[in-house]
């Protein structure tokens, strides 16, 4: 983790941004409710959380509309532009970190990865 977070904080990133940019890279404008949900973490971690992307300048918030309670979160023109580089620096420590695995290696333990976070999100 101390590998992804120093590659992304030049960015502006940092990996506990990253769940919330990536649901809203693959969903566009969502509520803090719905990012919450996407993040696995409760609606004040959220709040928080938005709240210091807001002031990095990686998301915008706007109206929703039928809610007039509620807003959309969206992200910001830098975060999207950023966004490519950030994959990038993640590609780039992940290489690192499987250098020497041969393909069928780094499968096999993407899908173990992927078994204990179920797991987890399970218990």
């Amino acid at each position: 983790m101390r590998h992804f977070e120093q590659r992304l904080r030049p960015l502006d990133f940092g990996m506990a941004y990253l769940p919330v940019v990536i649901a809203l890279e693959e969903n566009g404008a969502l509520l803090q409710k719905q990012l919450a949900e996407h993040a696995h973490v409760e609606q004040p971690t959220m709040a928080a959380l938005l709240t210091r992307m807001e002031r990095d300048g990686l998301i915008s918030r706007g109206p929703h509309p039928s809610d007039k309670r509620a807003s959309q979160i969206s992200l910001s023109a830098k975060a999207k532009a950023r966004l490519p580089l950030a994959k990038e620096q993640l590609g780039e420590v992940a290489e690192q970190a499987t250098l020497g695995f041969s393909e069928r290696e780094r499968a096999t333990f993407i899908e173990l990865l992927r078994r204990v976070v179920n797991n987890l999100d399970q218990g």
